[in-house]
């Protein structure tokens, strides 16, 4: 089993020394971008210790490891850092040969690219309906639903999971925004996951929920509701759920 050591870090903060040879993860709880990597990381068995970066009062020595000040952003063994969720997703499945995630296949690596990157329209509309203060988003909401129905024919054609028998790069990198798709239904009853309307892609979920990788990282509907709410006020609660770590 892999450990982490989790650490906060604040405005004001110095960063803590790194542990030689060992990952490093500088992260947030409730990025979803984030979350990908950390499901990755898990996936494959790999050590590495986590910083956990406070979005809103960032420490100031944090724009040397991840210029535009955002999270993921990895610091490799030697001290080298990358950032982009995709980017760091892809270099460790390739780094790392322990439970290959992408396929074997590179035309099925690359239909899964073409579908991740599908899933990212579906998460930019996702967003703008998650923030939105009373407008009419039809058309962000025509491409969830568009989207959705992609997905779940392709889990028709393919299995239990995007990756088969067992999840894969595709099933965790669009897994975040799958964990937060509830959130909608504060806002459209239209957008949920109906079990009627989108069998396999329920199944899949509750299946993803009972993966190891993903119960180390997972959070229910209310926990994402509170730091939703607190986001739509301008105060986002970067730290929500720390304490508990």
């Amino acid at each position: 089993m892999h450990t982490k050591t989790k650490i906060h870090n604040y405005n004001g903060s110095k960063n803590p020394a790194a542990f030689k040879g060992k990952l490093r993860l500088y992260s947030n709880r409730f990025c979803p971008y984030a979350q990908r990597v950390h499901l990755v990381l898990d996936a494959k068995k790999l050590q590495y210790e986590t910083v956990y970066i406070n979005l809103v009062s960032k420490p100031e020595w944090y724009t040397k490891i991840s210029p535009m000040g955002k999270v993921p952003a990895l610091e490799l063994e030697n001290g080298d850092v990358i950032y982009e969720s995709l980017i760091i997703a892809n270099y460790l499945d390739e780094k790392y040969h322990q439970n290959a995630l992408h396929p074997k296949d590179p035309l099925q690596k690359a239909k899964d690219s073409l579908l991740i990157d599908r899933f990212n329209k579906i998460v930019t509309s996702m967003n703008k309906v998650l923030l939105s203060t009373g407008r009419t988003l039809d058309d962000q909401e025509n491409n969830i639903r568009e989207g959705l129905d992609i997905f779940e024919y392709e889990l028709g054609r393919r299995g239990n999971f995007f990756g088969g028998h067992k999840p894969g790069m595709l099933d965790y990198v669009i897994w975040p925004w799958v964990e937060r798709a509830e959130l909608l239904k504060l806002f459209n009853t239209r957008l949920s996951l109906r079990k009627d309307k989108y069998k396999k892609l329920m199944e899949w979920k509750n299946a993803m929920i009972e993966d190891n990788s993903v119960k180390k990282t997972y959070l229910d509907t209310n926990m994402h509701i509170k730091f939703l709410q607190s986001l739509r006020a301008g105060m986002p609660e970067c730290d929500l759920i720390l304490s508990q770590l």
